[in-house]
Formats: structure tokens, C-alpha cells, sequence
């Protein structure tokens, strides 16, 4: 690790001179995670995005992951998903399927069953209903730990990515979705970027998590980071900037970043 540091209310700070390190470092606390959490309940409630951060992820299908995590514990969700068919490039199942689960299926006893994805054949509305149906009925049965400060749902890990324009999940900068608080899921038809329909955990619910990772990568990232880390001054836009919105409220809250995504942080000048 080329350097780690404690923001005093920003969460822990990891950044890594290449992805390789990242990408090993970042299976290491998936694996340790998924070890306390099997042990304390039983099963692992893990919630994925979707661009980059999957293949980072590819590690855990490599030794030693693949033999000494308990993949049958596992229940995988999605943070956010496109709403296209699962078969679609777009699809963040599909991405997750090709890069990580095809091989995890392969090598790993990872149960089909626990593999939690939406409906691909109704509406973006109708979708993120039935998902928020799928959740609170896995509350009910503790596959999915309760929030002790509110009746949201506990993911044990929820992986999250940003965007250039600081946005995680499907939560864009300056949408009213940012806004909901009733809803564990919800959805959007008029994404900034396609496709426009999707589904997205609200704000809530990651911030009820027990753990939320930020995986960052690449420079064109570095001024939302910024952003959503410093203590930027009041001339800044950054309250509605999602990623600054992500704030766990018990839970414990980790970014992994790559030295070029790190470049404008107050905390960290390296040369380029």
C-alpha cells in the first residue's frame, strides 16, 4: 500500500502507486470481510456496482481467495443496475456474470440461488419495486442484518465506483433521487448517462450498510474526489455530490484510490 490515511469524518483513505496493489488489497478486505460476517451470521450480504470495479474484483477468483472464502455463504445484490435485458452490454449483471461470477461459478461453490438480480422484463419503476420486495423479505429472514437506528437494511458490504461528475450507484449530481428517503430502492428513466433507465439503492440504505467501499481509479476523477474528500471551501458545490453524500452512519467507510485519481487531494501531493 503506497499510502493509507484516516480522514476525521470522511472514512479511511487507501491509495495505491498501481492497480495491481489495489486489486490485491482490495480482495484482502472483501475476503476479511466475508470471514468476520459468515462467522458472526452465517451469510455474507454483498452488494455490487458495476464498471471498473468488477474486474478490480477478478483477484478473489484467483488462489488463495477461491479455496479459502466460504462462497456458498454469499449473497450478491447490485447497488444499481441498468434496466436492459441481463444479456445486454450495458447490463451490470451481464458484467458481473462474464468477469466475476462465470469464473467464480466455475471455480467456487457460489449458490445461483443467492445471486440477486433484478427483473429484466418490466419497467424501471416496477423493477425497482420488486427488488426493494426481494430485500425486505431477506430482512425478514436475516439473509440481510436490520439497521439498529432504522428499519433500513444492513448490507454487510456494499462496493460502490464514481464517476468523473461524482456520482455512485445511479445517484447523479443535483437529481431529486438524491432526495429520497422513504424508499430502499428506487428508480430513474432520465439518467445523464445511458442507457437512462435504471434502478439504485437510495442514500439511505448505503449509508445503513455495515461497511461501503469507494473503489477510484484514473485521473479524470481526481477533482470530483477532491470534492467529495477535502473540506472544501463554501464557494464549492460539493453538498449535492453524491459521493461526498456517502456517509455511513455506523458502518465503516473505505476509498480505494489509484495515485492519478489521488493527484488534487489536500491530504497527499505526489509528483506526477
Amino acid at each position: 500500500m503506497a499510502y493509507s490515511w484516516v480522514h476525521k469524518d470522511r472514512g479511511e483513505l487507501r491509495i495505491y502507486e498501481n492497480l495491481n496493489e489495489l486489486s490485491t488489497d482490495l480482495a484482502d478486505y472483501i475476503a476479511e470481510l466475508s470471514e468476520v460476517s459468515v462467522k458472526e451470521r452465517g451469510v455474507f450480504a454483498i452488494a455490487l456496482s458495476g464498471g471498473s470495479l468488477i474486474d478490480l474484483m477478478g483477484k478473489l477468483c484467483e488462489a488463495p481467495y477461491s479455496k479459502t472464502v466460504d462462497w456458498a455463504k454469499w449473497h450478491i445484490f447490485w447497488a444499481d443496475e441498468r434496466v436492459v435485458a441481463k444479456n445486454h452490454s450495458d447490463s451490470n449483471y451481464k458484467l458481473a456474470k462474464d468477469s466475476l461470477l462465470s469464473k467464480a461459478l466455475f471455480e467456487v461453490p457460489v449458490v445461483p440461488s443467492h445471486v440477486h438480480s433484478i427483473n429484466d422484463t418490466v419497467t424501471a419503476e416496477e423493477a425497482a419495486d420488486e427488488y426493494g420486495f426481494v430485500i425486505r423479505q431477506l430482512v425478514k429472514t436475516r439473509v440481510i442484518s436490520v439497521s439498529d437506528i432504522s428499519d433500513c437494511p444492513k448490507f454487510d458490504l456494499i462496493l460502490l465506483g464514481m464517476g468523473s461528475d461524482g456520482h455512485v450507484a445511479s445517484l447523479f449530481p443535483n437529481h431529486s433521487v438524491l432526495e429520497e428517503k422513504n424508499e430502499w430502492v428506487t428508480f430513474i428513466t432520465d439518467s445523464p448517462k445511458p442507457p437512462p433507465e435504471r434502478i439504485t439503492f437510495t442514500l439511505p440504505v448505503i449509508n445503513s450498510a455495515s461497511n461501503v467501499a469507494v473503489v477510484i481509479t484514473g485521473g479524470d476523477k481526481a477533482e470530483a474526489l477532491h470534492l467529495a474528500i477535502d473540506d472544501v471551501g463554501p464557494g464549492k458545490d460539493f453538498p449535492t455530490l453524491p459521493a461526498r453524500m456517502v456517509q455511513p452512519s455506523k458502518g465503516k467507510l473505505v476509498w480505494f484510490v489509484d495515485k492519478p485519481a489521488a493527484l488534487k487531494l489536500d491530504c497527499c501531493q505526489f509528483s506526477e
